[in-house]
């Protein structure tokens, strides 16, 4: 299956969105007028039909005179509605377009110009509108307001969080040989764990909010694969895995985002890891795009499964170790994939392992 990037943006400005392609559907301004004439054709049949009936009276009273008078009178007619036509359809847009101009900015100023393009009849309509409008949008900037807030706190929490877990990683480096086998696997799962929970928290905030602070570099794939599984290697020697990388490889990307991909692959082939587990990258360079291949032996996952793997809260059913997912590894990583234009690729069958294709495009560096 495919992921696209979405990167979607839960903001308040998106009605202005949504009102721009509202106007891009309706017939602007000066353009196809012919079709707003349209809605005026009875009323030119009605005026059509008194002119026929005026000229029967016309024959009956004077024969002599009918033939040039019943055209004096079509013609007059049918000038009079045009002109008049023309001039209402004139009216109509400029309504129209201050009505638009209304939508996007519902101040006090551009109220007043509804109203009197409206007239004392929707006066108070264009009024109570205003009100309404003016007031979702105060609400809107204190929604805005406090989500940005939130975001903040956050990032704030998160990194603050994560200087006592550089003192637990440290402290293991340093003092491993003192303490039990057991003691250090199960600190070492306890940081590994801590580490990747507050990682999805912040990139979920980041996928979810207004900045997306992406710094997109050349960066080397092998390097990156080699930092994350550093940071996985107490777990993958616990569970005896055997790794093959690839050797160099480059791609234009956001680091701090690719390394998380990497880091949600790798936790789930350790959480789902079968017999005599294998890790295995390959990198494929080529003209439009380039392939990163990430494949492990575990247990895989279910045909039917598959399509809804990216999908926010998906854990499948394909073993006990999915009981305590959260379905928001993959979900962040599919966010991630589509903030930075990538496309991820998964193959898999039950117990017979998973596979992930990450495809980055060509770039063109000028």
């Amino acid at each position: 299956m495919k992921l696209r990037g979405r990167g979607a943006d839960l903001d308040c400005a998106d009605s202005a969105g949504k009102l721009q392609d509202f106007r891009s559907r309706m017939v602007e301004p000066g353009k196809r007028p012919w079709r707003r004439l349209l809605q005026y054709v009875p009323w030119l049949l009605l005026l059509l039909g008194v002119d026929v009936f005026a000229c029967l009276l016309l024959w009956i009273a004077d024969a002599a005179a009918f033939g040039a008078m019943s055209a004096a009178i079509f013609l007059s007619t049918v000038f009079l509605f045009a002109a008049v036509g023309w001039t209402l359809l004139f009216r109509e847009q400029e309504r129209e377009r201050t009505f638009y101009a209304f939508l996007e900015i519902p101040d006090e100023y551009h109220e007043e110009l509804l109203r009197k393009a409206v007239g004392e009849a929707g006066g108070d309509a264009v009024s109570f509108l205003g009100n309404v409008l003016r007031e979702k949008e105060g609400r809107c900037a204190g929604l805005q307001t406090q989500l940005t807030e939130y975001e903040e706190y956050v990032e704030s929490w998160a990194h603050e969080t994560k200087m006592p877990l550089s003192l637990l990683a440290l402290l293991l480096d340093n003092r491993r040989e003192e303490l039990p086998e057991g003691v250090c696997f199960k600190l070492d799962y306890i940081e590994n764990r801590m580490g990747e929970f507050i990682d999805q928290m912040l990139f979920y905030a980041r996928v979810k909010g207004k900045r997306k602070d992406y710094l997109f570099e050349r960066i080397g794939v092998s390097d990156c694969i080699e930092e994350v599984l550093e940071e996985y290697r107490p777990l993958l020697e616990e569970k005896g895995f055997t790794t093959v990388l690839p050797r160099g490889g480059a791609v234009y990307t956001d680091r701090r985002g690719f390394r998380f991909l990497l880091q949600q692959l790798v936790s789930n082939a350790v959480k789902y890891s079968g017999q005599e587990p294998r890790l295995c990258f390959s990198f494929t360079e080529g003209e439009k795009s380039s392939i990163l291949c990430v494949r492990d032996n575990g247990t895989g996952v279910r045909s039917c499964d598959l399509p809804y793997i990216f999908e926010k809260g998906f854990t499948g059913h394909s073993g006990e170790g999915r009981k305590e997912a959260t379905g928001m590894g993959l979900y962040l990583a599919g966010e991630i994939a589509g903030d930075l234009g990538l496309i991820m690729e998964a193959d898999s069958r039950l117990g017979e392992g998973f596979e992930m294709r990450i495809v980055f495009p060509a770039v063109e560096m000028g």
